[in-house]
């Protein structure tokens, strides 16, 4: 069922019985300095699912992806992975516990070659595992092609693939993907698509903020809309996209 804004996003829903959450956010207040963007926000992931958050411009997605990664001020609420709490932790603590991040711009080294990109997504362990590399070039095998081109000669979507290859490095158990096709050529959006389609069905639990609201929706397990940085509506993807009035409100229709 889809919930308003002034009802939890998680009430209802079925969530709260399950188990198997790998990610809880719940109340959370957050913003940049001493400007909020968050109000209230809940949201789960659960162990191997697929989540989109979409919605306008300023909504508050963005910064929600973030705030997961302890990118913004803190003002109220919880973040939950796992049992450990990481309310307010840095990111280089948080990446230990098993999330990955890719943000939608400067993601890659541009100086450094993919692999040595690559070599720097295993940068907390004392020796890069050859068995993630490999795990990596395997999944895509153009950063093996040009494993000696600079980062910043290759085009957007390469780039891409590589940032979300280094964050691949540690094999995390949830990969946050911050527009992923912002940016790509339009023939290269599905080729992105279908590589987190892939990494989610080899079993990453997938968070991803994304601008292609209606391919999002339809490809993942379950959206959110927020709307001035709070929750609007909760609901499979396909349950979203036969909404009217989220189609209405926010798919243009």
């Amino acid at each position: 069922m889809s919930v308003d804004a002034n009802t939890s996003a998680t009430s209802g829903a079925g969530v709260e019985d399950r188990s198997d959450v790998l990610l809880r956010v719940r109340n959370l207040d957050a913003g940049y300095g001493d400007l909020q963007i968050l109000t209230d926000v809940d949201m789960d992931v659960f162990d191997g699912e697929y989540v989109t958050i979409v919605g306008p411009n300023g909504a508050g997605k963005s910064t929600t992806m973030k705030s997961v990664f302890g990118l913004t001020a803190h003002m109220g609420g919880k973040v939950q992975f796992k049992d450990d709490d990481i309310t307010g932790r840095r990111p280089e603590d948080i990446i230990h516990v098993g999330i990955g991040y890719v943000p939608q711009n400067d993601n890659v080294f541009p100086t450094l070659t993919v692999e040595e990109n690559l070599e720097m997504g295993a940068y907390i362990l004392d020796d890069v595992p050859t068995e993630s590399m490999r795990a990596v070039y395997d999944r895509f095998p153009i950063l093996e092609e040009r494993k000696h081109q600079k980062a910043g000669t290759m085009s957007g979507g390469q780039q891409q693939m590589l940032a979300m290859g280094r964050a691949l490095m540690l094999d995390p158990d949830l990969l946050l993907l911050d527009e992923p096709s912002a940016g790509l050529a339009p023939d290269l959006v599905d080729e992105m698509f279908d590589k987190i389609d892939e990494i989610n069905e080899a079993g990453t639990a997938i968070l991803m903020v994304e601008q292609n609201a209606m391919e999002a929706l339809r490809r993942c397990d379950r959206g959110y809309v927020l709307a001035n940085g709070q929750n609007r509506y909760m609901d499979t993807g396909t349950a979203l996209l036969e909404d009217e009035q989220v189609r209405q409100d926010f798919l243009g229709g």
